[in-house]
């Protein structure tokens, strides 16, 4: 995938799995966003292909489908999507139901249950009649979730989803795209900056380097000392968190350099 001719992803071959949470990691301008709109179609390949399992084995070519059904398939959350004005919450999560719509206001018999439940998913019931153009960067990114829940797919894409929220929502977010997977079946891909939150919520983690994939697997395969301190070009330490049994991660910069020495000659 290129911007402006210019190649920004090489050769990656991903799959994301119903029941499982894929999450994309790496540092700023590997590619990870490039890939996931790729994913979602919204940036074609030079090369390659893109299926979407359709049942009892078959796939069909994704980017055959039409933009109403892919779209019954696959819904993606972007960053820094913009408020739009007049509108409330209400109405944003709606649009998540413009697939199942027809040219000519064809019912949509799923619709209201959809979205109801969307909003609760995502607690923004209380928010439901606030105009969007009110709302926080968190109170607004929760919207967009729920909007992208509302398109009731079995493939979701998120990038970044954490942007804005507070440590709760953080925590709360993740929790309900681990529900997602677990319990609806649901294939989750997910761009991810912290590292720690990656290896928490992930069946699965593709790290990223220059516009490749240098990494695909279990966190704890993947989330290793060496691999990060050379994809990230700082000193990464790794262990297992005792709580979790989780990899856990910290970046070593010159203060903790500095406080190592103080420490040493005390």
């Amino acid at each position: 995938m290129a911007y402006d001719g210019t190649d920004v992803v090489h050769d990656a071959a991903l799959s994301l799995r119903p029941g499982e949470v894929t999450v994309l990691v790496g540092p700023n301008g590997s590619g990870k966003s490039t890939l996931l709109r790729g994913l979602a179609r919204l940036r074609r390949a030079r090369l390659g292909t893109l299926e979407l399992a359709a049942g009892d084995g078959v796939s069909v070519d994704g980017l055959a489908l039409t933009a109403r059904e892919f779209s019954r398939r696959v819904a993606l959350l972007t960053q820094g999507r913009a408020a739009p004005g007049g509108l409330t919450a209400r109405d944003v999560v709606e649009f998540g139901r413009y697939p199942y719509r027809g040219r000519w206001g064809r019912p949509d018999p799923g619709g209201p249950a959809a979205v109801r439940r969307a909003l609760a998913l995502t607690d923004t019931e209380v928010l439901a009649d606030r105009p969007v153009d009110q709302l926080s960067g968190g109170q607004l990114q929760r919207v967009w979730l729920a909007g992208c829940l509302a398109q009731d797919t079995g493939v979701l894409l998120l990038d970044e989803p954490t942007t804005y929220l507070d440590l709760r929502y953080q925590v709360e977010l993740l929790d309900l795209v681990r529900d997602l997977a677990d319990d609806h079946g649901i294939a989750v891909g997910v761009v991810l900056h912290d590292l720690d939150q990656a290896a928490a919520v992930a069946d699965r983690i593709a790290l990223l380097r220059a516009g490749r994939i240098v990494a695909d697997g279990r966190p704890e395969d993947v989330l290793t000392a060496a691999r990060l301190t050379e994809t990230y070009g700082i000193r990464i330490e790794t262990d297992t968190d005792p709580l979790t049994g989780r990899p856990r991660t910290r970046a070593i910069g010159r203060h903790h350099t500095r406080t190592e020495r103080l420490g040493t000659t005390s």
